[in-house]
Order: structure tokens, then C-alpha cells, then sequence
């Protein structure tokens, strides 16, 4: 498996707010999507556009390279890794590498006045995990997190940041999983809230009745998680 990945995000869609922009969420994609597909499928499940008067939207989307799940094939990937699985050590060079690359994005909405406790990130499985990257190792003051259908691996070392440094656990988190995800098992789903509750994290766990997918309810849900945290001013 490559150990390192030193792609750039390709291409990034934006949603800009209707009226004053005073805060900013990055939606980060899964594995082989695009922050467009992304973005169409939100708006789908929202039966309308999905816009803020207030909040930015942003859908980055991640580099084509080769992916060892795929036999190596090129997809649009955060990070690689050795399998979908639980068990196997993160390819934490490559996860790293993407981190910088959603940090400095942050980093571009607090130059333009954006405060870090005005900012979400969050995003769809591979997307969900990378975001638990960049809110507890990288960006641990943003307003908030959220995971869908998403994961750590067992030994993450986002779980071996929080024990050196429990400060950074205070980013309220929302995740939201499939009890019939055929990819990432709700087993895995559950572990990951359970070890981030075990490690200070306020996590709200909400299991769905569903696959490996974005349903209405949770997008319905997952809108009023928004709101609440980030609230127009």
C-alpha cells in the first residue's frame, strides 16, 4: 500500500449564503465521489437546494490517485488505506496530507472573517472520518463535527491525540449510521461514538433506519444539528 499521498483537492463547489456569511460548513464526500455529487444528492434529499442565509456551504472534492481497496485503481480519495476495516492500521502520512489540505481551506475562511467557532466540518464515510481528523488533531476550537455512515479505525490516532490531549475533545459531535450499513457495519458505527464519548467527546449517536446511504430524515435531522450550533446572527 502507498504510504503517501501528495495530491491536492481538485476541484471545490460552493453554496454561498442569500443574505450576511457568518459561518461555514465543509461537507467532505466518500470514497469515489465528487463534492458535486455530493452536493446534487444533498439537494435531492432536501427536495430543494439546500442554502442558508447565513451559512456557506463548501463541497471540496478530493484528488484522483490510487486506491489499494480498488486494486489500486484511481478514485477520488481522502486517504488510502489497506481495506475497509476495522482492524487495520490507518495510513495516517496520507490522512495527514488531506488534513493540511482541508486546514488551510479553514485557515482561508478566517482570513475572510470567518471565527473558527463559526465553522463545521463534517462529511459522508471517508469524508466523516477525515473530518474527525481535522476537528480533533488539526482545528480542535471549529463550532462543531459530524460523521454519516462513518468510522475510526480501532487505534486511531485521533483516539491517541484525545488521550494526550484532552482539551481537544471539547467539538460537539453528530453522527448519524445505517443499522443495515452493508460497507461500514453498525458495529464499527457504534465502537467509534463509544470510544470518542470514553475520551470526553459529546456525541449524539442517531442510528437510522438504512444502508451505506444519505436518507431524508437524517438530512431533516442533520439541518436542525446545524441550526442550533450555528444559528443566525
Amino acid at each position: 500500500m502507498a504510504s503517501k499521498i501528495f495530491g491536492s483537492i481538485s476541484q471545490i463547489d460552493i453554496v454561498q449564503a442569500t443574505r450576511k456569511h457568518t459561518a461555514t460548513v465543509f461537507f467532505l464526500h466518500g470514497s469515489g465521489g465528487t463534492g458535486d455529487d455530493l452536493k446534487k444528492w444533498i439537494h435531492i434529499l432536501n427536495r430543494g437546494k439546500l442554502q442558508f442565509p447565513h451559512i456557506k456551504l463548501i463541497y471540496p472534492t478530493a484528488p484522483s490517485q490510487p486506491y489499494t481497496p480498488s486494486r489500486g485503481m484511481i478514485q477520488n480519495v481522502w486517504f488510502d488505506r489497506a481495506a475497509i476495516s476495522n482492524q487495520v492500521p490507518e495510513d495516517v502520512k496520507s490522512i495527514d496530507s488531506m488534513c493540511q489540505n482541508i486546514s488551510e481551506l479553514i485557515d482561508k475562511e478566517v482570513f475572510d472573517g470567518i471565527p473558527l467557532n463559526r465553522i463545521i466540518v463534517g462529511g459522508f464515510s471517508m469524508g466523516g472520518c477525515l473530518a474527525l481528523h481535522v476537528a480533533y488533531r488539526y482545528k480542535s476550537t471549529v463550532a462543531g463535527c459530524f460523521a454519516m455512515s462513518s468510522f475510526l479505525n480501532r487505534g486511531s490516532v485521533v483516539y491517541e491525540h484525545l488521550k494526550i490531549s484532552p482539551e481537544d475533545s471539547k467539538v460537539p459531535f453528530v453522527q448519524y449510521h445505517g443499522m443495515t450499513d452493508t460497507l461500514v457495519d453498525f458495529e464499527w458505527g457504534e465502537e467509534t461514538a463509544k470510544s470518542l464519548i470514553d475520551l470526553g467527546v459529546n456525541v449524539k449517536f442517531v442510528p437510522l433506519k438504512s444502508d451505506h446511504e444519505l436518507t431524508q430524515e437524517e438530512i431533516l435531522n442533520w439541518k436542525c444539528w446545524l441550526l442550533d450550533i450555528l444559528p443566525d446572527k
